[in-house]
């Protein structure tokens, strides 16, 4: 075969042609780093003890994102000083998405309680997404005596610190919360702290402790039950998972009184844009799904969603307010 000169330039053409076309293939191709996230386990931090609704919820969201990711997601209990020993591993972990910190409101209030924290609340962390919110909710156990939260406002007032109280953390939302009851009808009681709601819970169900505020998804199977009785929800509605447990507003007469508590989820600070944006939807995804769905609301959680700069606007939002409470309440925590 004979090559002539034109016939060697179309050669050389189809082959510069070939090569662009393999090139532009192979980047096609090139997997998206956040679209192949995860490669590896993932690990969410609770910084709670186990029992919780925290960690109920955290739990139910690892084992759907592990079938959506093709990877494990561990549930790690790192519980102490107020979650601040677990938020603070989060904070030194790699920004890579694969540690992520459970938290909620606690990681405004303990912004405001701490003089030094071992990390920068504002700088720390990257907000992932705001997960479900929920009422807190008065329980006491049966034998006390107790039936309604105008008896227990009574009684707190008649005998103060004569009600034991367990709190799931202090310095957290709960606390927070009965100190504005205590501020608006002079109710005192004992409070009992503990590293979580799981603890707390157990101790008011074996009668060691008279009572608990907590986060109502918490104890919802113990009210159903008859072995705790629910006074009252903090928030301005009531939680369709107990629609006859009346509001704090209601029962105690005081109309605007309104805490909600939230649970949601956070990257270290520098965690790529693209990988917070894919956790957020695939949890999100998670979320929406009638299976999860009904599962939570059963517990009384409500399902909240959005973006990762919805829930920074929130965090912005709700520090004022916590912050002339405790202000008022004379609290903090070294």
């Amino acid at each position: 075969m004979t090559f002539t000169r034109h016939t060697l330039r179309r050669s050389a053409i189809a082959a510069l042609a070939l090569t662009a076309l393999t090139f532009a293939t192979r980047q096609h191709a090139a997997p998206d780093p956040a679209a192949r996230f995860p490669t590896k386990p993932v690990r969410i931090v609770v910084p709670v003890a186990p029992g919780g609704s925290a960690d109920k919820l955290t739990r139910t969201l690892a084992e759907k994102l592990a079938v959506l990711w093709g990877q494990s997601v561990v549930v790690e209990n790192v519980a102490g000083a107020s979650g601040t020993i677990g938020a603070a591993k989060v904070a030194k972990a790699a920004p890579d998405g694969y540690t992520l910190l459970q938290q909620g409101e606690g990681i405004t209030l303990n912004s405001i309680l701490f003089r030094d924290l071992p990390y920068d609340t504002n700088k720390s962390f990257t907000p992932v997404i705001k997960a479900v919110v929920s009422p807190q909710i008065l329980v006491v156990h049966p034998g006390t005596g107790i039936k309604s939260l105008h008896d227990y406002i009574a009684r707190a007032k008649a005998q103060p610190e004569s009600i034991s109280l367990g709190l799931p953390g202090n310095g957290g939302i709960a606390h927070v919360a009965h100190e504005i009851l205590s501020q608006e009808t002079g109710a005192k009681v004992n409070y009992i702290p503990y590293p979580g709601g799981g603890p707390a819970t157990v101790d008011v169900l074996a009668g060691h402790t008279n009572a608990t505020l907590i986060t109502l998804a918490a104890v919802t199977e113990y009210v159903r039950a008859g072995r705790l009785r629910a006074l009252a929800v903090t928030t301005s509605y009531r939680s369709p998972a107990l629609p006859d447990v009346p509001t704090v507003a209601e029962a105690g007469k005081l109309p605007g009184f309104s805490v909600e508590s939230w649970q949601g989820y956070f990257a270290p600070a520098g965690t790529p844009p693209d990988i917070v944006a894919k956790i957020n939807r695939d949890i999100q995804a998670v979320l929406k799904t009638p299976e999860v769905r009904a599962q939570l609301e059963a517990q009384g959680f409500k399902v909240a969603g959005g973006s990762p700069a919805d829930l920074a606007t929130s965090l912005q939002s709700e520090h004022p307010r916590y912050a002339q409470a405790i202000k008022a309440a004379g609290l903090s925590l070294r």
